[in-house]
């Protein structure tokens, strides 16, 4: 049960000052709220035996009064300095954790779903804050306090009485303990079924176009019932557990009251004990009903906490398939990339999807990639990224592989814009930036003209401070390409890779894209992967790619000479083109 806080020893360590302090302020505050019911049987015994005058009852009503204040400031102290602790443990685990995601490559996001990794960010990353700020309260209060309020009990009033009173605790710990590994393994499963239910709702918000489109509002909602009805299930069982804490506690101290009432009596009537004492003895009894209380909610808290935390660390164990070298060669410059006898397939499958690619390119040059569908054109540029590993054959920049290049730098170099164009929930200009983020208004426009965007800004009602919306709703497909191609355009990249970046565009604008492209790129080198043939005849070198391999290379008359797929293609969309504009 206590492992969760041997798992984050590392944050205690760090900030042990923090928790020593909260924990001895904790403890001194407990101690301070353990002197008034004294007084309260001082003060019973003194009216009993008609010994109570007007200035010691002056006296108890200011004591009480400075107790109160000492007590308040020193709560304050230990609350602020705990549960501040706490809020920093979640800060940083979500800075942890996120700079993880930003380190993982698509094979991590193939098996753990966004909605997922948001469930771990959000409730799992709370709950171990909880064990970070209450669950240490409830650890002191549940043991050091509790030790307190038996020492006075035993050693200023009665052990016998204090003992007897205490009889029922044996059978709360062996009760409770059943009930924290129950919580344990339903808050996992609940916490599972929450993350399941995230990644629906996620997707259903993406694709709420297409379920209208398709007319399958009532399906999804159907669905979402049944999911939402998985997750109040599994929840319930969690609270089926937790609702046994508060009962079952008390009965126990009902017990307890029971005993000390009785047997209390009895001693009174002995004569083995004041009335003031047994009043007393009440109070503390009482007071000793939160630590009881805590003892159910510290086993609460740390199985819920050990139960995130176990998920956290499942999350973060998780080592990148693509690592940096640990001395990384720097590139001065990329004179010329080589593609040597590279093959590659996915990870969990056995078919190849690039077969021994050959292929030589010199700095400024362009290069043409066509192929069918699924032909392999977007594997290649992954692997120039680096976002898988695995590769046999090599990827060699300027002479240096590419395992040796450190990634920040090697994508330093490389542009990319992909064949899903990603915008982000802010303005058009926010989202240019990414690309040079001290890129000026100017700097901007002149590259809005380079991908044809500047009359679409002008009916656009805020111009570049126009929010895009979630994942660029508010655009149309064509106007999110062109805005990344903008924002790839910014870098001014050593490398650009447009992955079918230009489909959504018309063939006019497509041209107009490709002519600026070629005058702003010389002595740059550029990869343009396309489906419309028109988009790469004006490059050095087109490589035709089937099945992994590459069948045909060359420039565009090159390959209209060889009479094989590249020729048969363009032909056909040329015919299209004059049917077009015949009609």
């Amino acid at each position: 049960m206590f492992q969760v806080f041997k798992k984050l020893d590392w944050f205690f360590k760090f900030y042990w000052k923090r928790y020593m302090f909260a924990i001895i302020a904790l403890c001194t505050a407990s101690a301070i709220g353990l002197i008034p019911p004294k007084i309260i049987g001082y003060t019973i015994d003194q009216i009993q035996y008609e010994t109570l005058t007007w200035e010691s009852l002056q006296f108890i009503i200011l004591l009480y009064l400075a107790l109160i204040v000492i007590h308040y400031t020193i709560s304050y102290l230990w609350d602020y300095t705990l549960f501040g602790g706490a809020v920093i443990l979640e800060k940083w685990l979500r800075t942890k954790l996120m700079t993880h995601f930003l380190k993982m490559t698509p094979t991590f996001f193939g098996k753990y779903r966004t909605g997922d990794l948001m469930a771990r960010a959000t409730n799992d990353l709370k709950a171990i804050s909880q064990t970070a700020g209450f669950g240490v309260l409830t650890l002191v209060d549940s043991s050091i306090f509790m030790i307190m309020i038996i020492g006075m009990m035993g050693f200023t009033i009665s052990w016998q009485l204090t003992l007897a009173a205490l009889l029922p605790l044996p059978i709360m710990a062996v009760v409770m303990n059943k009930y924290g590994s129950a919580i344990h393994s339903r808050f996992m499963k609940a916490q599972d079924a929450f993350g399941n239910m995230n990644n629906e709702v996620l997707e259903s918000i993406r694709g709420v176009r297409v379920i209208r489109a398709f007319v399958q509002e009532e399906q999804e909602l159907n669905r979402f019932d049944k999911m939402t009805e998985d997750v109040y299930l599994k929840n319930m069982e969690v609270t089926k557990i937790d609702a046994l804490f508060e009962p079952t506690i008390k009965i126990l101290v009902g017990l307890s009251y029971t005993i000390g009432l009785g047997y209390g009596a009895f001693l009174v009537f002995e004569n083995k004990m004041t009335l003031g004492d047994l009043v007393t003895f009440n109070v503390y009894l009482g007071m000793l009903i939160w630590p009881m209380f805590a003892v159910g909610e510290l086993i609460n808290i740390l199985q819920r906490g050990n139960a995130s935390l176990d998920r956290i660390e499942d999350t973060m164990s998780y080592k990148a398939d693509v690592q940096n070298p640990e001395q990384g060669k720097q590139l001065r410059g990329v004179d010329a990339i080589d593609f040597n006898q590279v093959t590659f397939s996915y990870p969990g499958t056995e078919y190849n999807q690039l077969k021994s690619i050959e292929l030589h390119v010199k700095k400024g040059e362009t290069i043409g990639v066509v192929g069918k569908t699924g032909a392999g054109k977007t594997t290649l540029f992954k692997l120039m990224l680096r976002q898988y590993s695995g590769m046999k054959g090599s990827i060699i920049f300027s002479g240096i592989p590419i395992e040796q290049l450190e990634l920040a730098e090697l994508r330093n170099w490389i542009g990319y814009v992909p064949q899903d164009q990603m915008m982000f929930s802010k303005t058009i200009r926010e989202n240019i930036q990414y690309g040079k983020e001290d890129a000026t208004d100017e700097e901007i426009y002149r590259i809005l003209d380079l991908a044809h965007f500047l009359d679409d800004i002008k009916q656009l009602p805020d111009g570049l401070d126009t929010q895009v919306g979630e994942s660029g709703i508010t655009l149309s497909g064509g106007q999110k390409q062109r805005v990344a191609l903008a924002r790839a355009f910014i870098k001014d990249p050593e490398i650009l890779i447009l992955d079918d970046s230009l489909s959504a565009v018309d063939g006019k604008t497509e041209a107009m894209i490709i002519q600026h492209l070629r005058e702003e790129r010389k002595n740059k080198t550029t990869f343009i992967a396309a489906h419309r043939l028109s988009a790469v005849t004006h490059a050095d070198q087109i490589i035709v790619l089937d099945n992994g391999k590459i069948t045909e290379q060359g420039t565009h008359e090159e390959l209209l000479k060889q009479n094989g797929w590249y020729k048969e293609q363009y032909e056909q969309q040329q015919l299209e083109r004059l049917g077009d504009s015949g009609a």
